[in-house]
C-alpha cells in the first residue's frame, strides 16, 4: 500500500506514466483493433438479429466503460476528500470526458441497435433513462470544474456531484434487475454461463471489452499527466503576478 500511495507525488506519478504509456497504448490499439476486426467481420450474424447483432462489440464495451469510468471518479473523489491528494482529484477531472464520451458512444449505438429491434430509436426504459442522466451528471461535473476557478473548490464540489451521480451509474447497470420491466435486455456477460452470449460472439466481444478498458486506462493517464503539468503552469503564472 505504501508503494501505491507514493504515486500520489505528481513528480512520481508522471514518471510513471511516461514509463507505461507507450506500452499500453499499442496493447490498447492491438486490443481494440482485434476485437472489432474480429467481432465485425469474422462472426456470422445472429439467426435473429441478423448483422445487427455485431453493434454488441462497440455497444457493450463502451456501456461497461462509461459506467465504470464514473466509479472510477467516485474513488478518486473519496481519496481527495479523504486524504486531500491532488492527483486523485485530477485523475477523477480527467476521466471524466473519457467516461462521457464512452456514454455518447453507448447510448447512440443502443439507439442504432434499438431501432430495428424495437421499431424505435429510444424508449423511456429504467436502463436507458438512467444511463442518460449518467451522461448529464457527466456534463454537470465536466461543466463545475470548469466554472470554478480555485482548484481545490472544485475538488470539493465535483467530488460531492461524483458522489450523487453514482447512484444512476449503479441504477443504468442493474436497472434491469430493479424493474421487472422494459425494451432493454438483460446482460450479455454474467458469471452465470447461461446468461453469456453464444462462445462465437462472446470472445471477441471480451477481447474489445479489453480494448476498451485498456483505451480508458491509457486515455487517463494521458490527461491526468496534462492536467498536473497545467496546475503547476498556472500556480507559476500565479506566482509571477504576485511577484
Amino acid at each position: 500500500m505504501r508503494a501505491i500511495w507514493e504515486y500520489a507525488n505528481p513528480k512520481k506519478f508522471i514518471t510513471l506514466v511516461d514509463r507505461v504509456l507507450p506500452g499500453l497504448s499499442v496493447l490498447a490499439l492491438a486490443a481494440l483493433s482485434a476485437g472489432l476486426i474480429w467481432g465485425f467481420f469474422f462472426t456470422p450474424d445472429d439467426y435473429r438479429q441478423g448483422a445487427t447483432v455485431k453493434i454488441i462489440y462497440l455497444h457493450v464495451p463502451a456501456a461497461l466503460m462509461a459506467i465504470n469510468a464514473w466509479m472510477m471518479m467516485l474513488v478518486a473523489s473519496l481519496i481527495w476528500l479523504i486524504r486531500r491528494h491532488h492527483v486523485s482529484a485530477l485523475a477523477a477531472r480527467a476521466a471524466a470526458p473519457v467516461g462521457a464520451m464512452m456514454t455518447v458512444i453507448a447510448l447512440l449505438t443502443g439507439a442504432i441497435w434499438g431501432q430495428p429491434m424495437w421499431g424505435t430509436w429510444w424508449a423511456w426504459d429504467p436502463r436507458l433513462t438512467s444511463f442518460l442522466i449518467l451522461f448529464l451528471f457527466y456534463l454537470g461535473y465536466i461543466a463545475l470544474w470548469q466554472a470554478i476557478e480555485d482548484d481545490d473548490t472544485a475538488a470539493d464540489l465535483t467530488s460531492v456531484l461524483c458522489i450523487v451521480g453514482s447512484v444512476f451509474a449503479v441504477l443504468s447497470r442493474y436497472a434491469v434487475n430493479f424493474w421487472n420491466q422494459g425494451l432493454h435486455q438483460g446482460a450479455s456477460l454474467s458469471l452465470d454461463k447461461e446468461e453469456n452470449v453464444a462462445d462465437v460472439f462472446y470472445y471477441p466481444l471480451l477481447v474489445s471489452i479489453a480494448g476498451f478498458v485498456l483505451l480508458f486506462l491509457a486515455l487517463v493517464l494521458l490527461r491526468t499527466r496534462t492536467e498536473i503539468r497545467a496546475r503547476r503552469t498556472r500556480a507559476l503564472l500565479a506566482r509571477e503576478r504576485i511577484t
